[in-house]
């Protein structure tokens, strides 16, 4: 039983453990990054294909015909599924690997908003405390977390830990209704949310009933000093209003670790360098040693499992 890994840099720089998955099969081929146009030749021949991000096609699939996909991530929209269901190819992925670290990301993101920790950080590093005529330097607002709330859209795994990380720092937790679904009297609307938070943090997917969830008219509804965690996925923020809202100071922050087009080749409005109070970190919130090692785990796992007959985190 061979297997091919097309895109092992995506998640193993040197540093992971693959031994479990390695002893799984009679032989793993490695591929550090692999195009689409690559996909076809190297998937060919093998019985197990290994895959991050990029795309295998229909194509791909009915002419090399391997017998199962393993996704080394939870999103699984870069595989055809409906050619794998009619070919009979088992698609499995990994599941709740990375909640700590997303979740310590963006609280990070939140502190360092809140404390101006990155203006701080250069203008210490250009001079401007040698110069000073005091022994500190104040020259950004700094807020106390403690006491305000936040608002979380998608209360799920990854939403409940950063709650619970948020209220060990003193703030107030509230939950958004999920869009699209069925009212629940624990939760909040999202318009009668977004006045009352000091911060809103989003963990909810990228579906038609979430894309471009917070808007221009949304973000109208925030307070001028309220702060906006984006790791979930891009998409969910209008970036063009977000970017316009920051400028003119409507808002009072942004830390983002998803855009729209990643990487962004073709640029993006977050990426201009003159914008007030923005982090943009470079989808690096799930990358936690810790979580990357829990993928290989959950791979060699899920190999195991299904040459026994017996497959988990079964997609299709």
């Amino acid at each position: 039983m061979r297997a091919v890994f097309l895109e092992r840099e995506s998640l193993d720089r040197g540093d992971l453990d693959l031994s479990g998955a390695e002893a799984a099969v009679d032989e793993i081929v490695y591929h550090n990054h692999t195009s689409a146009d690559q996909v076809l030749e190297r998937i060919t021949g093998f019985e197990i294909v290994i895959a991050n991000k990029v795309r295998v096609s229909r194509q791909d699939l009915e002419q090399a015909r391997p017998k199962m996909i393993a996704v080394v991530a939870t999103g699984v929209n870069n595989i055809d599924l409906d050619a794998c269901q009619e070919l009979g190819i088992t698609v499995v992925n990994v599941r709740g690997y990375g909640t700590d670290s997303v979740a310590q990301h963006a609280i990070g993101l939140l502190l360092a908003l809140a404390t101006r920790l990155i203006d701080y950080h250069r203008d210490v590093q250009q001079g401007e405390w040698n110069r000073s005529a005091h022994f500190c330097l104040l020259d950004y607002p700094i807020v106390e977390l403690a006491g305000k709330k936040l608002g979380v859209v998608g209360l799920g795994t990854l939403g409940g830990r950063t709650a619970e990380l948020a209220r060990a720092l003193g703030m107030e937790v509230l939950s958004a209704q999920r869009p699209g679904g069925k009212p629940q009297p624990d939760r909040v609307p999202l318009d009668e949310l977004l006045p009352q938070v000091d911060a809103l943090t989003l963990h909810c997917p990228l579906t038609d009933d979430t894309r471009g969830l917070i808007g221009r008219r949304e973000l109208a509804m925030m307070k001028p000093t309220a702060f906006i965690i984006n790791t979930a996925r891009g998409g969910l923020v209008d970036e063009e209003a977000l970017v316009e809202a920051l400028r003119q100071r409507r808002l009072g922050g942004a830390g983002f670790d998803v855009l729209t087009e990643e990487p962004p080749r073709s640029g993006n409005p977050l990426l201009d360098d003159d914008i007030p109070n923005l982090i943009v970190t470079p989808h690096s919130a799930w990358g936690s040693h810790e979580a990357r090692q829990r993928i290989c785990e959950q791979l060699a796992e899920n190999i195991r499992g299904w040459r026994n007959g017996e497959p988990v985190r079964v997609v299709v």
